[in-house]
């Protein structure tokens, strides 16, 4: 009985903590603080890591080791910003970091400069967060599919890419039209986008 009110007593507890008491729980290292944060945050985290995962194991073995970081380093989160958005960050660097210790994932970043590559200017990017067009993005090679959830998703620019994957910036502008190029035509043939008929124009990569 004792046991039973014990955890109905932490079940009550965790519902009322505030992300600031949750936070303040991390930074003294208890361990009922840190749960609390895995539960709340862990859910949304990895989706994030599944987009660049090769599969759901990858995935929480990427979610697992971008918690043990967050943990390491909720000190220095300073409140400049949402905690959901800074725990994002270090998911999204763990996932680029453990990528790129594939060899597989090297090779497929560092390719040509792709020009004159014609798609529909506005199919895809309101798009990008749809269940059905994260499971096609998982189809594009790893490092066009890297490169596209970076800028189109994370909202990182070129010049940051570059430095993140150790690429030089025009690779990563190719690699970027290339993803969206491919991708839009696997969304059109699994009929999730229409096929665009006559409107193709250039697209103007930032």
């Amino acid at each position: 009985m004792r046991l039973k009110l014990s955890y109905l007593s932490r079940v009550k507890q965790a519902q009322t903590m505030t992300e600031e008491s949750i936070l303040q729980g991390c930074l003294d290292n208890l361990p009922f603080a840190q749960e609390e944060l895995y539960k709340r945050f862990s859910p949304k985290m990895l989706g994030v890591c599944y987009r660049y995962a090769h599969s759901r194991e990858d995935a929480e073995d990427m979610l697992q080791e971008g918690f043990i970081k967050v943990y390491a380093q909720i000190q220095q989160f300073k409140g400049s910003g949402s905690l959901e958005g800074w725990i994002r960050k270090i998911i999204v660097h763990t996932c680029i970091n453990l990528l790129k210790k594939n060899k597989k994932f090297s090779d497929s970043v560092d390719l040509v400069y792709a020009s004159n590559i014609k798609i529909n200017e506005n199919c895809i990017p309101s798009m990008l967060q749809a269940k059905q067009v994260v499971d096609c993005i998982r189809l594009l090679p790893i490092g066009y599919r890297t490169v596209l959830n970076l800028y189109a998703i994370e909202g990182y620019s070129h010049k940051e890419i570059s430095s993140i994957l150790e690429i030089e910036e025009s690779t990563s502008r190719s690699q970027y039209t290339r993803a969206r190029g491919l991708l839009e035509d696997i969304l059109i043939k699994k009929r999730i986008l229409q096929k665009p008929r006559e409107n193709v124009s250039m697209v103007s990569i930032k």
